[in-house]
Formats: C-alpha cells, sequence, structure tokens
C-alpha cells in the first residue's frame, strides 16, 4: 500500500506506519486511522467479507462484501446473540475458524490475528464449492455402490441367491424396503412370487404376490411388461392391500419406485423400492441410479437361471455318463471304483459295466484316450454300442471286433481320432461255484488274480486298443477263479498315479500287488475301497488321471 504524495514523502507504508522519502532521509510517518477513509477503500475492494473485532468481541469494521452477506453484522455491536451464532462461538472459543449455513448459503470464515488483541474475520460463499463437492461424492457414492453390486451380483449364480442379493443390496443406500416381485422359471407357476427386505432385518423373507399386487403397487404392472415408470407416492388407499408385503412396525410409506428387470431383452421380474414418510423421495438421480441397478440385477438374474439350466443338464448328463450302479449276479459278489481326472461334473474316459446273461454275466472296462467331457462323451458311445451288440454277440472276442468296426462307422467329427483300451469278458458260473471267466483285450493293463493264499498273478491279455485301426487285432485268454478267489480290472490311473514322498513317483504295478496280496480273503466292495484309500494317500491331494477298478469274487454253488 502506497500513500499519496504529501510533503514530499511518497512510499509504501512500512509496519511501523514510516514513510520512505525519496531522497532516502527518513523522517516520522503520520499513522493512519483505523477507520480512515483509505483503508475502508482498500477493504471494500476485497472479494472476500472482512469482519474485524476487538479482544472484547465487539464489532470495529465490516466491509463492504460482510455488508452484502451479513446485513446484521453492523461495527460497534458485540458478535454475543447474533444471528450467525458459529461466528460469535468462534469469537468467543478462539477457535481458528468455522462452517456453517445461513440464509440458505454455506459459509466459511477463517480467523487472522492482529495487534493489540484484535481479529480480523475473512468470511466466504461456499455453497456452490459445498454442492460440486457433494456433488463428485454422491458420484464416487453411486459408482461405489454399483461396482459392488456389479460384484456380488457376478458372484450369484443360483437364481434364489440372485434374487436375495438383489433385496438385500438396494438397503439402505437405494430404499427403506426392497421387494423383487418375480415369476418362477416353469411357465406353470401362475402367482407371481416376491423376495423382500427391509432395513433392520436379519435376513430376506420371500412370500406369494396376492392377487391384488399388480392393481395396488403404481407401476409394478408396467414393469412386470418391461416398461418404465416415475416414482409415485404411496397412497393410503394401498396399504389395506399390501399390509402382507410390508414388514411389521415399518411405518407409513412415503414414495415408491418401480423398475423392470430385463433380461436378454424380455422382463426377469420388477424391482420395487420404498422409502419412508419421512425421507426425501427419489430424485432424477436417484432414479437413474435404481434403474441401472435393476437392469444389472436382471442381467445376473438371466445369467443364473441359464446356469441353472445348464446344471441341471449337465446332471441329467452325468447321471448317464458315471458308472452305473452294479447288478447283481448269482453266485458272483461284483465292487466297482471310480475317481475322475480333477473334473467338477465328475465324469471321465474311464468306465466299467456288467450285463447279467442266463448262465452269468458280461462285464467290460475301459479308458478312453484323453479325460474330461470330450472323452466321456466317447464313452458313452462305447457303452451305448455294447448295450447293442451284446444282444447279437456275447463272445468277448468277436464282440471286441464288433464294436471296433461300430466306431470306425461314427463319423470323424464325432470320434476326433479317439480309440479306447478295453477290457471285455463273459463269467460263466460252474457247478462246484467256481466261475471261468473268459477275456478278450485291446490294449489294457492285464487284470489281476488273487488267490486264497495271496498270490497275486496277472492274466495275459494283450490286444491292441479299440477304434485305432481299422486292422487291429485283438486277444483272448481264459482263467478260473474258485470260490473267494479275486479278479481286479483296472485302469492305468491306478498304477501311474503320482506322488508319494518325492510326489512324482508313480504308484506302480509292484506296490499294487504288495496292496492286493495284503488284502486277500477281503469281499471285493472292501478291497476297492482299500485300494481308492491306497491311491488317494499316495497322491495327497495332487491332480490324477481317470482311475476305475472292477472287482470280481465267486461267492460259492447258488
Amino acid at each position: 500500500m502506497t500513500t499519496t504524495p504529501r510533503d514530499g514523502v511518497t512510499g509504501p507504508v512500512s509496519g511501523g506506519g514510516r514513510a520512505v522519502r525519496s531522497s532516502s532521509r527518513r523522517t516520522p510517518a503520520t499513522p493512519l486511522p483505523a477507520d480512515s477513509r483509505l483503508v475502508r477503500e482498500l477493504l471494500d475492494g476485497l472479494a472476500e467479507a472482512v469482519v474485524t473485532t476487538d479482544a472484547g468481541g465487539t464489532v470495529t469494521l465490516v466491509n463492504a462484501m460482510a455488508s452484502a452477506l451479513l446485513p446484521e453484522v453492523v461495527p460497534g455491536t458485540a458478535l454475543v446473540g447474533c444471528t450467525l451464532p458459529a461466528l460469535a462461538d468462534a469469537v468467543r472459543d478462539g477457535a481458528e475458524g468455522f462452517e456453517t449455513d445461513h440464509c440458505g448459503r454455506r459459509l466459511r470464515g477463517v480467523r487472522r490475528d492482529l495487534a493489540d488483541g484484535r481479529y480480523a474475520w475473512y468470511l466466504r460463499d461456499v455453497t456452490e464449492e459445498r454442492a460440486r463437492t457433494d456433488s463428485l461424492l454422491a458420484e464416487r457414492a453411486r459408482t461405489a455402490f454399483l461396482a459392488e453390486a456389479g460384484s456380488r451380483l457376478g458372484m450369484s449364480l443360483h437364481r434364489e441367491q440372485t434374487l436375495r442379493t438383489t433385496a438385500t443390496l438396494g438397503v439402505p443406500y437405494l430404499a427403506d424396503l426392497a421387494v423383487v416381485v418375480h415369476r418362477a422359471p416353469s411357465p406353470a407357476e401362475d402367482p407371481p412370487h416376491w423376495v423382500r427386505y427391509a432395513q433392520g432385518d436379519p435376513a430376506p423373507v420371500t412370500g406369494v404376490a396376492p392377487a391384488t399386487l399388480t392393481d395396488t403397487v403404481p407401476g409394478l404392472a408396467e414393469a412386470l411388461d418391461g416398461d418404465v415408470t416415475d416414482p409415485s407416492p404411496w397412497l393410503d388407499a394401498q396399504l389395506a392391500d399390501l399390509a402382507a408385503l410390508l414388514p411389521e412396525g415399518f411405518g407409513r410409506p412415503g414414495t415408491v419406485l418401480v423398475s423392470p428387470m430385463l433380461s436378454a431383452g424380455r422382463p426377469a421380474g420388477a424391482l420395487v423400492l420404498v422409502r419412508t414418510a419421512g425421507r426425501a423421495g427419489f430424485d432424477e438421480r436417484d432414479t437413474e441410479l435404481a434403474r441401472e441397478f435393476a437392469a444389472r440385477a436382471g442381467a445376473a438374474l438371466g445369467t443364473a437361471e441359464l446356469y441353472g439350466e445348464q446344471a441341471h443338464l449337465a446332471r441329467v448328463l452325468q447321471n448317464s455318463l458315471l458308472p452305473p450302479e452294479l447288478p447283481a449276479v448269482t453266485g458272483v459278489a461284483l465292487a466297482g471304483g471310480y475317481r475322475a481326472a480333477g473334473d467338477s461334473l465328475r465324469i471321465g474316459g474311464d468306465f466299467y459295466d456288467v450285463f447279467p446273461t442266463a448262465r452269468g454275466a458280461m462285464f467290460a472296462l475301459g479308458d478312453v484316450c484323453g479325460k474330461g467331457v470330450g472323452a466321456a462323451v466317447l464313452t458313452g458311445r462305447v457303452r451305448q454300442s455294447l448295450q447293442t451288440l451284446r444282444l447279437v454277440e456275447q463272445r468277448p472276442l468277436e464282440l471286441v471286433r464288433l464294436l471296433n468296426r461300430a466306431l470306425f462307422d461314427t463319423p470323424d467329427a464325432v470320434r476326433r481320432s479317439q480309440f479306447t483300451t478295453l477290457l471285455l469278458g463273459s463269467l460263466e458260473r460252474e457247478a462246484d461255484g467256481a466261475v471261468r471267466a473268459r477275456i478278450a483285450g485291446g490294449g489294457h493293463p492285464s487284470p489281476l488274480v488273487v488267490r486264497h493264499d495271496g498270490t497275486v498273478s496277472p492274466v495275459a491279455v494283450g490286444g491292441m486298443p479299440v477304434g485305432a485301426l481299422t486292422s487291429a487285432r485283438f486277444a483272448q485268454a481264459d482263467v478260473r477263479l474258485a470260490p473267494g478267489e479275486l479278479l481286479l480290472a483296472y485302469t492305468d490311473g491306478v498304477t501311474e498315479a503320482r506322488g508319494g514322498p518325492r510326489e512324482m513317483e508313480m504308484f506302480g504295478e509292484r506296490r499294487l500287488h504288495r496292496a492286493l496280496a495284503s488284502a486277500a480273503g477281503l469281499p471285493p466292495a472292501a478291497l476297492v475301497d482299500r485300494l481308492l484309500q491306497l491311491v488317494d494317500e499316495w497322491l495327497d491331494g495332487q491332480g490324477h488321471d481317470d482311475i476305475a477298478m472292477l472287482a470280481i469274487c465267486p461267492t460259492g454253488p447258488a
């Protein structure tokens, strides 16, 4: 600040009120009074409102901006009891600043200390700034809500779980009560169902919607048809009809917003959001957010329904592809064991089957090239072919040859150059209770015979894989089992299971032979369980190939 020329003195006013003469000769300067016109003009030119007070809290100066902002604050009056309590409190408490609402505006004040215990308060109207900040925070909250909703709905792959998640996510951020009205996937279901959740409820509640629901909730009928409606007040006349829909003690509903839940372009349900009478209604941003949330919930519900259909289909296919329950065969005890190679559907390329015959039974055990669903498809084809071909041919060697031809008659697009190793045998009871097994082979590990004394010996069958070559050659071997002796057919998933102390060592044939010898005399079911347990312990949770085994033991004369 500079003074006007006076007595040849010009220059900036120093903190001590002294002026500097142009000739550098210093003379005492005349101090400016606090209420001088110059000071007032300078303060009135500031963009901020300024109020100064003395040590006792009496206003000493108010600039033009402060007068416009706070016309009730005038010089010479005490701030105590003024219409701006926040300023009076800040002066009394010696606070560094304050922020308060005043006449519909947001004011912020900052204190600056002056000499002799006086203060200057710089006041600013931050209404627009605060509105922009609040808008930014609200937008961030909306984005965070949609992100959490998308994450939780994306992890929900079951229909009922998706409905419950939708109802709980909307409370309390969007409303005080959320109701998801939906129809069951089956068209036979007539009335709509609902899932309701209110703030304070321990868990969502489900129920069947009354017949009057679509008529009494404004916009519900339109939403179930896929149309959007505006928020509406909840009329008192609707309370009697919808008392069952509202939780006990909820209070009087204020406004209701109904949004369609669309799935693949078709209505999957409707989201009803209700706010109590004491809460503000739905503004434009609330409505947009609710509709976006309902759209995401509808998409998640459609995904869950599709997943449910696929899971049901997978279960049906799984039941048809899993090894069957073994039939009862007179004079023979049977037991099977199965482990899929880590497939979530528990289906793979190893299989076994037993077909009763007039003189005993036929059995098959094989290992299709590959694993998982692709191998399971060929497994099903092999089993179906055997089911059919055995009706016209029951000699094992001839049946294997027929199966080889049948697999080559399958289109290449279906076979994809897959083949299977196979043991196919017939069991015929003898008068003394023994069983004669005739086994044809197609490139499969030799079955093992466990005698009474614990001796374990392979039945050398041989042969080439089935479905690999049109000119493949197959072999056959015979073995006689006395009552109590056991024949074990298994796939290479048993001997090639890698684990043990080094984690990569194979279970191997020698270890399998020792396990069978120590289990001699056990019933087939107990022996199979024992072998599966040993393999599981050997693997110790590591991945493995498909495993299948079939144990056959004569029980004596019928």
